[in-house]
Order: C-alpha cells, then sequence, then structure tokens
C-alpha cells in the first residue's frame, strides 16, 4: 500500500466540502484504491476503459467512477452500465453514443464537456465556438444524458498567472452557459485543477479538482 493518509487528511480539509476530490488511481492497484475507499473516500479516477472496467469488477460497487481521459466512441459501451460521471466529452458524436449506451442500460448517464483552455496541442476539447454550437444544439432527443458541468485542464507550466487565466476564462464560460436545470442540462460542476495546481483552481471557482500523485506517489506506466 502507498497512499498518503497525512495528504488525503490535509486536501479533505483543505476542500472543506466545497469541491469533490476525484482521487485519480490510474496505473494504481487495487489495494491502494481499496486503502484510499476505507478512509471513506468514494470518487475515484481512471482514464483506460479496460483498466477501469477490471477495477470495477475487483472494487466495492459504492465507488463513483470517474472517467477522466480521453474516451473513444467504440469504448463508450464497456463503462456505460456503472460510470458516474464522463469528464472529457469533446464532440456532438461522443455524446450522443453516451446517450445511446446509456439508455441501452436504462440508464442517465452525467457528462462534462471538455473546454481547451490550454496552450499546448496536446490538449483536447471543445473550443469557445465549438462549446457554443454544443450547447445551443437541440439536447431534447437525448433524454439518457446530462450535460453536468464543464471541465478543463491548464497548461502544464511553470507559470502561474497563466494557469489561472485559463482557469479564469473557463470559469467565464461556465458562468456564461448557467441556465435553469432541464431533464438533460444541469450546468452544476466546473472540473479544473489537479496536484500541481488545484489550489489556484479552487480560488477560480472550481468545485471538483482531480488529484493522482500527491495521493498515490507518481504513476507507474510499466504495469
Amino acid at each position: 500500500m502507498s497512499i498518503n493518509k497525512e495528504k488525503y487528511q490535509e486536501i479533505i480539509t483543505e476542500l472543506d466540502g466545497k469541491a469533490t476530490l476525484v482521487a485519480v488511481s490510474k496505473t494504481k492497484p487495487p489495494g491502494d484504491i481499496q486503502a484510499l475507499y476505507d478512509l471513506g473516500h468514494r470518487d475515484f479516477g481512471e482514464n483506460y476503459v479496460q483498466e477501469l472496467t477490471q477495477k470495477y469488477e475487483q472494487l466495492p460497487k459504492a465507488i463513483n467512477w470517474h472517467f477522466i481521459g480521453h474516451l473513444q466512441s467504440n469504448k463508450v459501451k464497456y463503462i456505460a452500465p456503472f460510470i458516474h460521471l464522463i469528464h472529457g466529452v469533446e464532440s456532438p458524436g461522443l455524446l450522443k453514443e453516451v446517450n445511446k449506451q446509456a439508455l441501452k442500460n436504462n440508464r442517465v448517464i452525467d457528462c462534462l464537456l471538455q473546454v481547451y483552455i490550454a496552450k499546448e496541442e496536446t490538449k483536447f476539447g471543445l473550443d469557445e465556438k465549438e462549446l457554443e454550437m454544443l450547447i445551443n444544439t437541440d439536447l431534447n432527443e437525448l433524454k439518457n444524458i446530462r450535460i453536468a458541468g464543464l471541465m478543463g485542464i491548464a497548461s502544464f507550466s511553470d507559470n502561474m498567472e497563466l494557469v489561472r487565466n485559463e482557469f479564469n476564462f473557463l470559469k467565464s464560460l461556465f458562468a456564461k452557459y448557467a441556465r435553469p436545470s432541464t431533464i438533460n442540462y444541469e450546468l452544476s460542476t466546473l472540473s479544473m485543477g489537479m496536484s500541481a495546481d488545484y489550489k489556484i483552481a479552487l480560488e477560480e471557482g472550481s468545485n471538483m479538482v482531480r488529484i493522482g500523485s500527491l495521493l498515490f506517489g507518481e504513476r507507474n506506466y510499466n504495469v
């Protein structure tokens, strides 16, 4: 077991119930997840479908599983029966596929729209115009999804002012598209901030942070 209990308690105290902590457990063994679960934690994030489905089978069913990576449409069916929240929806096609698979499982699946806010070409997400088009399309036929909020990943940079500006931009979009909730639209989650920048994200209005290395140590990509 290699979880940092002291850091976990420190972060939980810091969040003070104002933001959800998604413990990023990708590449980590089930035993580490179970150890954090035994401390009372329930929200865990994975970014590989096969790894996620294996862990789902091995671990308590009370876990809220978050898919935080780049999700391919042909993989949605494998996580649709149990996924709690999909963080990275970045196209109308993916949203429709999630709706299709959710319908097959008689579920409504919550989704976050991923917005491209970083100054890096490797990041995924909708640009401002694409976000506007997607939000303003007719969503009435998609009765088995709920757009629950926005998600963004800031630039990997030591320039914290740049990072803050990117978070602030996402917060402004979140405020812009806030509107009365409907059956499939309830903009309540602003997911931004990871181990290196979550403190700034919280200052800029994040109510969901994704933290891995501070809790579990550095990832092992050889598993």
